[in-house]
């Protein structure tokens, strides 16, 4: 990408991950001195400040924004960045970066920071979930329960969440759904029901290994309980092999509906969003313009 001269909005969530280094702004200002670009960095400051930054950036004569935060305020920014129609790029600063992993993106500051002035803007798919924007992974089931209990925690971190997801696995059950994909309809019952637009949640935590965030569909996985001394599919999961498991069926959509007889916890790319029994889902194809350092398997091939 040709760098010189451009302007660059950098929206910073101090509070992504396990917390903030100051020298998160020295080194994004230091692959801006270095691609010869100028650099503005601004602080959220509230829920929906990164929307409203993005949304603003080219009326402020940027060319395009970065998100520096976890899959919250890469959302936010997204959100911006699509009703602006301005790109967009990723510094990875969550627990568990799913999307900057699918993507190639480096997790280290400096060098995610250097990849954007060496990427190439990809017009990249998101997805709605009952009207609610996501970029990378949404789920309904146990990741959602999870997802709304960890909300609500201050012990952020792969480790807090691994906690509570032991705590709570036991007493949580599977649930009856109704998925409707164009004329079929299958009844199942869940334990998650994750819908994946890239390939992991985070930590390499692959859900979905074959998806694409480029071809205009979703994966759906319908997961069952899984015995927890069957730790082989643990391996699976991280091996990119979990959609040859038994707990597992994969299937392919651009829309679907999800129907429950109760009411359901689920969350948005990780983020708490309630309970409810239907679930309305949509592709927004090439809807985003994401920085990508490599235009490779993971994200144009599947």
């Amino acid at each position: 990408m040709n760098t010189p001269g451009k302007k660059v909005l950098f929206i910073v969530n101090k509070y992504a991950g396990t917390g903030y280094q100051p020298a998160v702004e020295g080194r994004i200002i230091d692959a801006c001195e270095q691609a010869d670009a100028e650099c503005t960095i601004e602080f959220t400051r509230a829920a929906g400040h990164a929307v409203e930054l993005a949304e603003q950036a080219p009326q402020q004569g940027f060319d395009f924004v970065v998100a520096v935060g976890g899959d919250g305020t890469i959302n936010e920014v997204a959100r911006g960045a699509l009703k602006a129609n301005i790109p967009m790029g990723l510094i990875p600063r969550g627990s568990g970066n799913g999307l900057s992993r699918h993507l190639g993106i480096p997790l280290g500051v400096a060098d995610a920071a250097k990849a954007l002035f060496q990427s190439t803007i990809v017009p990249m798919d998101a997805f709605t979930v009952n009207g609610k924007l996501s970029l990378n992974v949404s789920g309904i089931g146990f990741d959602g329960h999870i997802a709304n209990l960890f909300g609500g925690t201050s012990k952020r971190g792969l480790a807090g969440y691994a906690k509570l997801t032991m705590q709570e696995f036991f007493a949580f059950r599977e649930f009856e759904a109704e998925i409707t994909i164009g004329a079929q309809k299958s009844t199942v019952k869940a334990f998650i029901i994750a819908i994946a637009n890239s390939s992991q949640y985070g930590n390499n935590a692959r859900i979905a290994p074959r998806a694409s965030v480029t071809d205009g569909l979703l994966h759906v996985n319908t997961m069952k309980k899984v015995p927890v001394y069957r730790v082989d599919f643990i391996y699976n999961m991280f091996a990119g092999d979990v959609g040859r498991t038994s707990f597992c069926e994969v299937q392919e959509a651009a829309s679907l509906v999800i129907r429950t007889s109760k009411p359901v916890a689920y969350h948005v790319d990780g983020e708490p969003s309630g309970h409810n029994t239907e679930f309305k889902i949509d592709v927004l194809p090439g809807a985003i313009q994401i920085l990508a350092p490599v235009v490779g398997k993971r994200v144009n091939k599947r």
